[in-house]
């Protein structure tokens, strides 16, 4: 994983639990790592979960990107500038990238082997409140997931971190690994893509 860079270092002045989850590390690592996992597991499962659209699937990206997580850490903290490094973490957005990598290389892979389960497709949405509503709502309805499923993976991600999740523009972006206002436009079209989805079910992803 990349250093932080500054922007990482505002990013976490926007996470309450940022300090008090870097102290815990910095004093140990094993214990510093449980008490990362005690802090944001919940919000590594929801973003995982509505990116992959499966349970199963969520809990092994969960678990592969929090074991990613520990070996970097151990990585960066076995170096000469580990000190240095973790001083300038910002823990939320640096975990949530690891579950967007992780889930962008299962993309990948999927890609190369297509599925042959015969897995159904969702089921059609049915009138109800807006799509700004439903994704604002902390715990997104399954009538939701079922849209999200269809957006494009960059589109999903970004719409599941700042609506699902609640993450401000910036911690999307360093997440995602592009500006603010990329961030906010895959947002803003993420959104564009649900309503239409909405309002033709059966029409194109």
């Amino acid at each position: 994983m990349s250093t932080p860079t500054a922007t990482g270092a505002r990013v976490a002045d926007t996470d309450p639990d940022a300090e008090r989850v870097v102290a815990a590390l910095a004093r140990d690592l094993d214990d510093g790592f449980a008490e990362l996992v005690r802090t944001y597991q919940g919000l590594v499962f929801a973003v995982a979960l509505r990116t992959t659209g499966h349970r199963a699937d969520a809990e092994d990206l969960a678990a592969e990107a929090l074991l990613r997580a520990y070996r970097s850490l151990a990585d960066h903290l076995a170096d000469d500038h580990g000190a240095a490094w973790l001083a300038t973490l910002a823990p939320r957005p640096w975990l949530l990238t690891i579950v967007v990598n992780v889930r962008r290389n299962q993309v990948r892979d999927a890609a190369r082997r297509p599925r042959t389960d015969g897995a159904p497709p969702p089921d059609s949405p049915v009138p109800g409140p807006s799509v700004e509503e439903h994704a604002e709502h902390r715990e997104a309805t399954e009538h939701l997931a079922g849209l999200l499923a269809r957006l494009p993976e960059t589109q999903r991600t970004a719409v599941v971190l700042r609506h699902v999740t609640d993450l401000p523009l910036a911690e999307v972006a360093e997440v995602l690994g592009c500006p603010v206002g990329t961030a906010k436009s895959h947002v803003s079209r993420g959104l564009a893509r649900l309503r239409a989805l909405v309002d033709d079910p059966g029409g194109p992803r």
